[in-house]
C-alpha cells in the first residue's frame, strides 16, 4: 500500500509543516495543496463545509505530493470513519480528555485485530494504490489536547496503544487551563503557556510519539520546532486569504494617497 509520507520525514528526522482548509471549496483546497505543504488538513469541526464538501476538496488535492488529513467534528465513528474512507491518511481528534477516550479514537481509526473499523473505503480504495487493511500501519490517529483534563491525564492519553500523536490547539488549551484568564489565540508567549506547550512535547518524545502544534506564524512555527514539535500547522486559507488581501488594499490606499500629496505639492510649485 501507498506508504504516509509524514511517516517517512518523521522517521529521517525532518520537521513537517502543515496547511489548513476551512473553505468548503475544491479550488481553494487545490491552490493550498500547489504551495509545497508537507501535509493538509480538512477542518470539517470549524471550517465552513462538511463531508459533502470534504470530499470533493479530497479530489482536487490528489495530485500533490501531500499527505491528506481531516480534523473530525468529535470522537464520533461515523465521521472519523467516513473521512477515512474518503481517503484521509490522518484524522485530527478533538477533545480527548483522558485514556479511554484516546483508546476510543483510536479503534475507530484502524481494522480488526487493532481496532473496530468497519471496511469500506468507497474513494480511498479507488485514490489511494493497494489500500487495504494494511491502511492501519498508515493512517494517524492524533488526539487534540485542549482542556485541564486533558492536561492533567496527559501521560496516559500519550500513552495509549495506537496513538500516533498529540496534537496542540493553543486556542482551546488557553481557555481550557486558564479559566478564562487569558484570551484564545495562537502563538502563546505567557510563561506559563509556554511552559506546558514545551511539556506536550516532552511527554510526546518520552512515549516515541509525534507532537504536532497549531500556530499563527512561520516565526513561532519554527521555534516551536526547537521545543521538540515535529508538525506545525502555519495560519490557515481563511486567515492567509484575509492577511493577503487586507495587506493588498493597506498597501494601495498608501500608495494612493502618498501620489495625491506628492501632486498636491507640485501644484503649490
Amino acid at each position: 500500500m501507498q506508504k504516509n509520507k509524514l511517516k517517512k520525514l518523521w522517521a529521517a528526522g525532518q520537521p513537517t509543516m502543515n496547511g489548513w482548509c476551512s473553505i468548503g471549496n475544491p479550488f481553494t483546497a487545490e491552490i493550498m495543496a500547489a504551495q509545497g505543504y508537507d501535509s493538509l488538513t480538512i477542518d470539517i469541526q470549524h471550517g465552513a463545509l462538511d463531508y459533502g464538501d470534504a470530499l470533493p476538496m479530497l479530489q482536487a488535492m490528489k495530485a500533490s505530493d501531500a499527505t491528506l488529513m481531516a480534523r473530525v467534528p468529535w470522537r464520533d465513528p461515523s465521521y472519523i470513519m467516513k473521512a477515512l474512507d474518503a481517503g484521509a491518511m490522518g484524522i485530527i481528534c478533538p477533545m480527548i480528555n483522558n485514556r479511554s477516550e484516546a483508546e476510543e479514537f483510536v479503534s475507530y481509526m484502524r481494522y480488526p485485530p487493532h481496532g473496530q473499523r468497519s471496511f469500506g473505503p468507497t474513494r480511498a480504495a479507488v485514490a489511494i494504490p493497494g489500500y487495504s487493511v494494511a491502511a492501519n500501519e498508515e493512517v494517524l490517529a492524533l488526539a487534540m489536547i485542549e482542556t485541564a483534563d486533558g492536561v492533567e491525564n496527559l501521560d496516559e492519553i500519550a500513552a495509549t496503544p495506537g496513538l500516533d500523536g498529540i496534537y496542540v490547539g493553543p486556542a482551546d488549551l488557553t481557555l481550557g487551563t486558564q479559566h478564562g484568564r487569558l484570551s484564545p489565540g495562537f502563538d502563546r508567549t505567557e510563561p506559563e503557556m509556554i511552559v506546558l506547550i514545551k511539556q506536550i512535547a516532552q511527554i510526546c518524545k518520552t512515549n516515541k510519539i509525534v507532537a504536532c502544534l497549531h500556530c499563527g506564524t512561520p516565526e513561532y512555527a519554527a521555534e516551536s520546532i526547537g521545543w521538540g514539535y515535529q508538525l506545525t500547522t502555519v495560519s490557515g486559507d481563511t486567515r492567509l486569504l484575509a492577511s493577503a488581501a487586507s495587506n493588498s488594499v493597506a498597501e494601495w490606499r498608501n500608495l494612493v494617497s502618498r501620489n495625491k500629496q506628492s501632486s498636491n505639492t507640485e501644484e503649490v510649485y
